[in-house]
């Protein structure tokens, strides 16, 4: 048997190649700018292929984003052996590292929910429904009811957080641990006036 065919990638393999090249894409450029084409050049194949793998831009789109949006979701799982307090401050600390380290791709997942795919939009916001309800797992065990206003502001202070991320963690002059501390008396301010509201 040839090395070449030793060395041909089964066509999972080959997909997620593909994909992971469309990630890297995101390091330096907004998800709108990935075409069939540019990815095509990049990875070194043909057009042709892509289509057979994603059947369009959409679902390449689709791919690309879901991938991305999972990695920032597993370097960032909370430690359930850590207390609440310690558990949410622990998590924003390695949410600032993710951004210093893949700004490009943090930055396009938090405007990919401005993307004409309504499935795009979806697998963003599914990211940040998931994150509020861990907060809301987290102060439920320090004794703040779940109510519609608790929530309410719990997912309005994950986009607000994001926001953050974007303009500060990537900023090597930015201090983590001031970073942290600032986001956590937003989320306790937020959380604050979310208990006192007869919402």
């Amino acid at each position: 048997m040839s090395s070449e065919r030793r060395s041909r990638l089964t066509p999972e393999d080959r997909r997620t190649q593909l994909i992971v090249v469309g990630v890297n894409f995101l390091a330096d450029h907004p998800l709108d700018e990935l075409s069939m084409d540019e990815l095509a050049r990049r990875a070194g194949v043909s057009r042709a292929l892509l289509f057979h793998y994603f059947e369009s831009k959409q679902g390449m789109h689709r791919a690309v984003v879901t991938t991305a949006r999972d990695s920032l979701l597993q370097a960032t799982a909370p430690d359930p052996e850590l207390e609440p307090r310690e558990r949410i401050d622990d998590t924003l600390r390695r949410f600032a590292i993710f951004v210093r380290e893949h700004r490009g791709t943090f930055l396009s997942l938090v405007r990919g929910v401005a993307s004409g795919d309504p499935t795009v939009r979806a697998l963003v916001d599914e990211s940040r429904e998931f994150n509020a309800e861990l907060l809301r797992e987290a102060f439920g065990e320090l004794g703040v009811r779940d109510t519609r206003a608790v929530r309410v502001a719990l997912r309005a202070w994950v986009s607000f957080a994001e926001e953050v991320f974007v303009s500060l963690a990537a900023d090597q002059l930015t201090d983590d641990d001031e970073l942290v501390a600032f986001l956590v008396r937003t989320l306790d301010a937020a959380v604050t006036a979310a208990r006192d509201s007869d919402l």
